[in-house]
């Protein structure tokens, strides 16, 4: 064990770091990670990277664990892999796109990473990582994402670890190579340079850390951060579990080559407190590797990305919600979960070439079926289902013959919780945001009409689940509309007796796209509409305060006919003078508990799964 750090007073501490010390590496770390942020969204070029911040960054120690915990990172395991940490020099920076080779690290093509190594005393001490999801790195389609890809190689130009700079020299003849392959070669030439600067930048700070206090008494703190988030773990949030083994399972609806069905992801999760590793997350029963581009390749390096991936659900058990934003998610969690695949070949356990693109309908999904298995095992203590990410957007030629490509990740409704309702158009990706109106109509030949949320979007319940966006663009020229989203025959289920929300939909002049589409033309003057998904609701709407649903429907988030048929609330007067009819909303509301079927679900997927389950209205796994 490392020589304990001495204290200013010159006693050691009792756990092997000063605390003032712990305090104080823990908020550098965490102020080096904004900044390298914050320089990569000032610098970088395409819309995705610059406005919609769909990037994060990382720093993790020469152990390759993860320090930081306000955003969610890559893997070094990769680099290191290939190219040993004994060979590495001052201004070296790595980069990597391959799903099959980042160690489950990254999902899909167009997210390219970086890798920077920190050096103290000729030594490497730790690494800054950076990625981002570019606007486009190849393949059969504008963006990279073709819905309906059979193999990976339709994708785009994969990239397995390889060294972008040599002792701070850039890597030109790679740098032509990708440029060369992407559509958009300014933006990607742009964002690299952006990402590569801020990794450089992030390592000269953590360096100075390290020069100020010396490498051991830093890593001593390292332990401690980590050490820290595997006991505050185990103690307040993973006793909150009952013992046994919790079964439930998701679906993704349809994977752009195959008609419609349920792809299943399926959890079984067992607690045992005494042991040392406390979760077993096994995910048999998973459906075999899809056709399409919704694989996931998450079996690598035991699983330890998705260990980081879904430990931020396990929040939700939390005492109180100031408790849990207090909580960070770093390698401190990885020792408190072991990960059981399927043998290769099924969603989870892709066997190359098996494309990938659209991998959000698993890993995105699969966040929802860990807060499922505890909603189960905990009675119901998490909040019903969320958001999932969709990209929806245009490309064609601007007035001057140059080729665009407009692609946006927006977001939607939040589920809500048993304390209170679900947030509207959230996302689920930190920071994240919408493009800005302005920015977007001055850039491309659309206007939008409209900007603002989808009525009656969320799921009814005692606390309602957060709404969607509802956009309208019209196009000034002829254009491809294309869309990458689940969610748009399945709904986000409601728990406890709260009902599913909306489902993500898309409409050009009356015409409903599906959720994968590569190229649907758009005439100029016609108009894009798009609705995004309304999270869950929990509890009985019918038990929801009368006087919350009267507001509900003055600020427009509910119509007056969703607060009778879904609420059981008569209204009466103007939306500026609404009056509830406490007679009326009284036996509306017994008429509506007189067709509740006498055993109800604990789980509540929307009108949608009938019609990809053969007809059945739920799942065997939804009753409690």
């Amino acid at each position: 064990m490392a020589e304990r750090a001495r204290t200013r007073s010159g006693e050691r501490s009792v756990n092997g770091a000063d605390p003032v010390l712990v305090e104080i590496v823990e908020g550098t770390l965490a102020s080096v990670e904004k900044e390298v942020e914050t320089a990569i969204a000032r610098t970088a070029r395409s819309p995705m990277i610059r406005d919609a911040h769909d990037f994060r960054a990382g720093i993790h120690d020469v152990r390759l664990r993860k320090l930081t915990g306000r955003s969610y990172s890559a893997l070094v395991q990769p680099v290191v892999r290939d190219f040993p940490v004994a060979g590495m020099n001052p201004g070296d920076v790595f980069f990597h796109n391959d799903v099959y080779l980042s160690e489950g690290g990254i999902g899909h093509l167009p997210d390219l990473c970086v890798t920077v190594p920190v050096f103290h005393d000729g030594a490497v001490v730790a690494f800054v990582q950076a990625f981002g999801h570019h606007d486009d790195i190849g393949g059969a389609v504008p963006g990279s994402m073709p819905s309906h890809a059979r193999s990976v190689f339709e994708e785009g130009l994969m990239v397995p670890p390889i060294k972008l700079w040599d002792r701070g020299v850039p890597n030109r003849a790679a740098l032509t190579i990708m440029t060369r392959n992407s559509r958009m070669p300014d933006s990607l030439a742009g964002d690299l340079d952006a990402e590569c600067s801020a990794c450089l930048m992030g390592a000269r700070r953590l360096g100075e850390l390290f020069d100020r206090y010396g490498r051991e008494a830093v890593e001593d703190c390292f332990d401690a951060i980590i050490s820290k988030t595997t006991e505050t773990f185990r103690r307040e949030l993973l006793a909150r579990i009952p013992e046994g083994t919790h079964v439930w399972e998701d679906y993704a609806e349809h994977d752009g080559v195959d008609e419609p069905r349920l792809h299943t992801q399926r959890m079984t999760l067992t607690v045992d407190h005494s042991a040392e590793v406390p979760l077993v997350i096994d995910f048999t029963g998973t459906s075999p590797q899809a056709k399409g581009p919704i694989n996931h390749a998450g079996d690598y390096a035991d699983g330890v990305f998705l260990k980081k991936w879904l430990a931020p659900i396990l929040r939700n058990l939390a005492e109180t919600p100031e408790r849990m934003a207090e909580l960070d998610v770093n390698e401190g969690v990885v020792p408190l979960i072991e990960m059981r695949f399927p043998e290769k070949g099924t969603l989870l356990t892709p066997i190359f070439p098996a494309p990938t693109n659209a991998r959000t309908f698993v890993i995105l999904r699969l966040l929802g079926v860990l807060a499922g298995v505890l909603a189960k095992a905990t009675g119901g203590r998490m909040p019903a289902d969320q958001e999932t990410i969709r990209y929806t957007g245009v490309y064609g030629d601007d007035a001057g013959g140059t080729p665009y490509l407009m692609r946006e990740v927006l977001g939607g409704g939040s589920g809500g919780r048993w304390y209170a309702d679900g947030e509207d158009t959230i996302h689920v990706v930190p920071d994240s945001r919408n493009i800005p109106v302005e920015f977007a109509e001055s850039r491309w030949p659309f206007r939008v009409e409209r900007l603002g949320l989808a009525q009656d979007s969320g799921g009814p319940g005692l606390y309602r689940g957060g709404l969607g966006y509802d956009k309208h663009l019209r196009m000034l020229r002829d254009a491809s509309f294309m869309s990458i989203a689940d969610r748009s025959i399945l709904s986000c289920w409601g728990v406890n007796g709260g009902r599913a929300g909306r489902p993500f939909v898309v409409e050009i002049e009356g015409r409903e796209m599906e959720g994968l589409v590569d190229d649907s033309p758009v005439r100029a003057g016609e108009v894009i509409r798009v609705r995004t998904t309304g999270g869950g609701g929990w509890g009985s709407p019918l038990e929801r305060d009368p006087a919350l649903v009267a507001a509900d429907v003055r600020d427009g988030k509910v119509s007056a006919e969703g607060a009778r048929d879904d609420y059981g609330v008569v209204l009466h007067g103007s939306r500026d003078d609404l009056r509830v009819d406490a007679e009326a909303t009284a036996l509306r509301r017994a008429e509506l508990r007189a067709l509740l079927p006498a055993r109800a679900p604990f789980f509540d997927r929307g009108p949608g799964f009938p019609s990809l389950s053969g007809g059945l209205p739920y799942a065997e796994v939804d009753f409690m």
